[in-house]
């Protein structure tokens, strides 16, 4: 028998969400010295910014194939 799968909708949408993740990964960097854990949270910030702009792409009505 196989398991099922936990189907839940999240409400908000992944595009949002990366956008939160990179103003909150920014913010916490702000507050740090230089060194090696701002430089990976600016990282953090940086791919959730362009997984955003990737999402963004994927999803406009302009890049659908023709049906």
């Amino acid at each position: 028998m196989e398991a099922k799968r936990n189907r839940r909708k999240n409400p908000v949408p992944f595009g949002e969400r990366l956008e939160r993740v990179s103003a909150e990964a920014r913010a916490a960097a702000e507050r740090l010295p230089h060194g090696q854990e701002r430089e990976a949270l600016l990282k953090k910030a940086r791919q959730a910014e362009m997984a955003a702009q990737l999402n963004a792409l994927l999803v406009s009505p302009t890049t659908q194939s023709p049906r």
